[in-house]
């Protein structure tokens, strides 16, 4: 792509490959995005505590972006340690709702789910283990129901 020109002190905003790229060349520093603070992430982290549903995250690539710019620029992101560990609990708090929210569905022998609010990779985390529990389902209630060429018998 045409990028550029870069003005030495200015920010601007560029591709996130591209901002790693140069942070590891020593040519910019990163400035993380406004939601990658340490207040902004407790407020997330207690309202997905409060919330029985999925609340909207500040970036559907929340958990990629953290491990990106903590692991390739933590010295340009104040507090990083607690950054990192807030949207570990934020995200650990989601897995553990999403894995209740498969069970109640399996349980519940449901046909459809809403997944609002999800991001991908928090839907491919659990993606195999739903469409395999359904497809055994399937199977369960396919065998359960009585065959078209079996009779019964009056005694």
């Amino acid at each position: 792509g045409d990028l550029g020109p870069f003005n030495p002190g200015l920010p601007v905003e560029v591709p996130v490959w591209l901002a790693i790229n140069l942070k590891q060349r020593q040519k910019c520093r990163l400035i993380p995005p406004e939601w990658m603070d340490v207040e902004k992430l407790e407020e997330i982290r207690d309202q997905e505590r409060k919330e029985d549903t999925f609340t909207l995250m500040p970036s559907p690539y929340y958990m990629e972006l953290t491990k990106l710019l903590l692991n390739y620029a933590s010295d340009n992101i104040p507090k990083a340690d607690e950054i990192r560990t807030l949207v570990k609990d934020t995200w650990d708090t989601r897995i553990a709702k999403l894995r209740l929210s498969a069970d109640s569905f399996v349980r519940q022998q449901e046909v459809h789910a809403k997944l609002d609010n999800l991001t991908l990779m928090e839907i491919n985390t659990t993606g195999t283990f739903l469409t395999q529990a359904l497809d055994h389902m399937y199977k369960l209630r396919t065998n359960l129901q009585p065959g078209e060429s079996t009779h019964s018998q009056d005694f």
